[in-house]
């Protein structure tokens, strides 16, 4: 039975990819930073089968401590302070955890005394200012802000290992990825909530910032199975992973209000300049040639049927949370 550590496993796609990798017949361990409150909400239903393990990417001992605990054959990176609008507030937190903590990683990895492969989470949000549309795998970088400078030093970070110690290590230029797991603070769960709570007469608008921002958006379920498949080829290398489309914020708003049944979306939308950022990055679009072709990866997951999933599940939940809210007040 392979082994495998995942840092980062109660987030978005730390959660998907431990159930991808349960169902492959994988023991699943995974990395949790300590905290006075928990939140394994979106791996609740796999704890029986990962073994989660006290660590945190600013501590190098106990960095080296999990690997030695959980001796896996993969490590997938995945944790980071990932939020962008974040980081602008906290720039050297974020440089921290999302920047020097790959570096961490990679030194516990490569202390093992057994071969290990390892995946890092780079972004598309290293190429911020784009130098060229579509983006792809040689493609200068130019972040603008301090996550995507963070995960710039990252990913030439985890280069350098792979050539200074001739480590199977591998980047994963991931674009834009969702699902119903998104926390709440990302712009496209935040749009399917205040949707779910519009329809419901729960909230009367939804603020936003930049409206004509372009994205290239895909399912996260479908993301996480190109990380697995980047670390099972001969030799380590680094791949773009995209939809190779781009949609607006615009966009995205007008279609999960749509799904939602609602027409009239103008009506309820804001534009906030307080949620602007300093420096923004106008258009993502990715081209996943490389990965197609050497992973034989492709999304399946369309852009609408992304949006109707992310709707449908928050309107299923805020209608049991309704109904749960008013069988309370009865009780009362």
């Amino acid at each position: 039975m392979p082994r495998v550590l995942i840092t980062g496993v109660t987030g978005q796609d730390g959660s998907y990819l431990a159930e991808m990798l349960i169902g492959k017949g994988y023991e699943v361990y995974g990395l949790i930073r300590r905290t006075s409150l928990v939140i394994d909400d979106r791996i609740r239903h796999l704890l029986d089968d990962v073994r989660l393990i006290d660590a945190d990417l600013l501590d190098q001992l106990s960095l080296i401590k999990a690997v030695q605990t959980a001796r896996p054959d993969e490590v997938y990176n995945l944790a980071a302070m990932s939020f962008v609008p974040t980081s602008f507030v906290q720039p050297v937190l974020t440089g921290e955890y999302t920047a020097l903590g790959v570096a961490k990683m990679l030194e516990a990895v490569r202390l093992a005394d057994w071969p290990i492969r390892f995946y890092q989470a780079s972004s598309s949000e290293m190429f911020g200012k784009v130098h060229e549309i579509p983006q792809r795998e040689t493609t200068p970088y130019h972040p603008r802000s301090p996550y995507g400078v963070a995960k710039v030093y990252g990913h030439w970070i985890t280069v350098n290992y792979r050539e200074s110690y001739k480590m199977y290590a591998c980047c994963g230029i991931l674009f834009n990825h969702e699902s119903p797991r998104r926390g709440l603070e990302f712009v496209t769960r935040k749009i399917s909530h205040a949707v779910a709570r519009i329809k419901l007469g729960l909230q009367k608008e939804l603020r936003l910032g930049n409206l004509d921002a372009k994205r290239d958006w895909g399912f996260a379920g479908d993301y996480v199975e190109a990380m697995w498949l980047m670390l099972q080829q001969a030799e380590p290398d680094d791949f773009v992973i995209s939809t190779d489309e781009t949609h607006s914020v615009g966009e995205f708003v007008r279609l999960a209000f749509e799904c939602a049944g609602i027409s009239n979306w103008q009506d309820y939308v804001r534009v906030d300049p307080n949620l602007l950022r300093p420096a923004d990055v106008d258009i993502l679009i990715g081209d996943s040639t490389k990965a197609r072709t050497k992973l034989g990866w492709k999304p399946r997951v369309t852009f609408p049927e992304l949006v109707e999933m992310m709707v449908k599940s928050d309107l299923d939940a805020e209608a049991r949370g309704n109904t749960r809210a008013a069988i309370q007040a009865t009780v009362r």
